[in-house]
């Protein structure tokens, strides 16, 4: 089953509302322009209940099918990055450091779709929950909502998301049960030591060598302490010290993302990462502050629904171009509150070739948001089907 032909007729509809979404990217909560453009199309395509300010700036809309039943929730992400756009594009975002570049704009449309096409058919019983979320990239916008009391309220009891892939195969599915994403949590650590001159280290406390020691001991957490086949990373992306060639700074800090899929794994890390910065803290004679912020956790399929998404992916694309049990990656995504909270699964659709995710030059693939929308569409007839007559 390919895309659905009402959804093919509304292609360039949707390239308009992707390319709007584009021009005016907001970041993290702050969606409230974006919000009111969104509850302003779903007005006009006829949704039966539209509930905003859930989880600050998200919004639940639903539509009820022919009959009674249960609601199905899909949920799309709407905020952008703070990236200076480089893709020269006629609908370049006008708003200086701000862009779509990781294709929210796209999630929206597809979603957007979907609605317009459920909507118009009703070929369901039950209830869609068509959920616009804020602060995916930076704040927890899925947990806001699960804990604004969504998933209760509007008794979602599964719930499904996408996620564009650029450089996957365009037209492509890819999910798997169980962990499809990791956890993250992000570890700064300040140290401080007594600073002088370059001249004279032996009447300092050097906070520079000590910063070092500790970033090289921490690298040595997960090939000593993690079993080989629990995958998990650690990755210091920031250290900073001194000023001048000749001055032994007072203190300095490193920065790490760490990053795994089990939750047991996931607390040995962190007691590691403290034992290890305390114990070479005491070792160089200077004190540490470890800021430890546990983040997102492991975003983790259900395994009924994920064989159900991946059936219906199969529908939309055929056999060949879905992949149900692809290699899970260590990105991460708040849509793990979603499912921590219901059943449902999360998957990945191919845009084809072009500029990665959170790179200034990415534009989603306007052309993949029709078979986004078909997904979403197909998956609310499948799971909650009319009876035959």
């Amino acid at each position: 089953m390919p895309v659905l032909n009402r959804i093919a007729s509304y292609a360039e509809e949707m390239k308009g509302w992707r390319q709007h979404l584009h021009q005016y990217p907001e970041l993290a909560f702050d969606c409230h322009e974006t919000a009111a453009w969104i509850a302003q199309r779903l007005r006009e395509i006829g949704v039966d209940e539209l509930h905003e300010g859930i989880g600050q700036t998200g919004i639940v809309a639903i539509l009820n099918g022919k009959g009674p039943g249960p609601t199905i929730g899909l949920r799309a992400d709407m905020d952008a990055l703070p990236i200076e756009e480089m893709t020269g594009a006629p609908h370049a975002s006008k708003v200086p450091g701000r862009m779509h570049a990781c294709g929210h704009d796209g999630h929206v449309t597809m979603l957007l779709g979907a609605a317009k096409y459920l909507a118009e058919t009703r070929n369901f019983t039950g209830r869609v929950a068509l959920i616009f979320q804020p602060a995916e990239e930076d704040g927890g916008g899925g947990q806001a909502m699960v804990q604004d009391g969504m998933m209760d309220r509007f008794d979602i009891a599964q719930v499904y998301g996408i996620h564009n892939a650029p450089n996957v195969p365009f037209g492509h599915f890819q999910t798997t049960p169980g962990p499809l994403m990791a956890s993250v949590d992000t570890a700064y650590v300040k140290v401080t030591g007594r600073g002088g001159h370059g001249a004279t280290p032996h009447e300092t406390v050097d906070p520079v060598v000590a910063l070092v020691a500790m970033v090289q001991a921490v690298q040595t957490i997960i090939p000593r302490n993690v079993y080989a086949l629990d995958e998990a990373v650690i990755s210091v992306t920031m250290i900073h010290a001194g000023t001048a060639s000749n001055i032994i700074p007072e203190d300095g800090m490193f920065a790490a993302t760490i990053r795994c899929f089990k939750p047991d794994v996931r607390a040995l890390l962190k007691k590691r990462f403290h034992e290890i910065v305390e114990g070479t803290a005491t070792a160089f004679g200077v004190t540490a502050q470890v800021d430890y912020d546990w983040g997102y956790p492991a975003t983790i399929n259900h395994e009924d629904e994920a064989a159900f998404a991946t059936a219906v992916a199969q529908e939309v694309s055929g056999a060949d171009a879905v992949d149900g049990n692809a290699a899970r990656e260590m990105g991460s995504e708040d849509f793990s509150y979603m499912l921590e909270a219901r059943p449902g699964a999360y998957l990945f659709l191919g845009t084809g070739p072009g500029a990665g995710l959170h790179h200034a030059a990415y534009d989603f693939n306007d052309e993949a948001a029709p078979i986004g929308a078909s997904f979403f569409a197909r998956l609310v007839e499948r799971a909650q089907p009319l009876a035959a007559k």
